[in-house]
């Protein structure tokens, strides 16, 4: 229904000077323009968005491998059974 209710008055502005009458003539460019414009600063906006959660999950990531180095690095200091080292170990 809305396609042929379209078409239909596509055809009455088209074939009649009705158009000029009812100052419609740039309105087609004027939506066209301003639908153009909101689509894409939703494009950049959520480009923007996307791109810093990238980098916070690659920042979280870069954290969390420095937390565990350093965890495992802890696990290797106290973990030594050499004799000379005890006396630094304080219980």
């Amino acid at each position: 229904p809305g396609a042929a209710l379209s078409v239909v008055l596509h055809w009455v502005f088209s074939s009649s000077d009705l158009e000029e009458a009812a100052g419609a003539g740039d309105v087609g460019a004027s939506v066209l323009g301003g639908f153009t414009f909101i689509l894409g600063f939703l494009i950049v906006f959520r480009s923007q968005q996307a791109y810093a959660r990238w980098w916070e999950g690659g920042t979280l990531l870069q954290q969390l491998r420095g937390e565990w180095f350093n965890a495992f690095s802890n696990v290797l200091a106290f973990c030594n059974t050499s004799a000379d080292r005890q006396d630094g170990v304080l219980f």
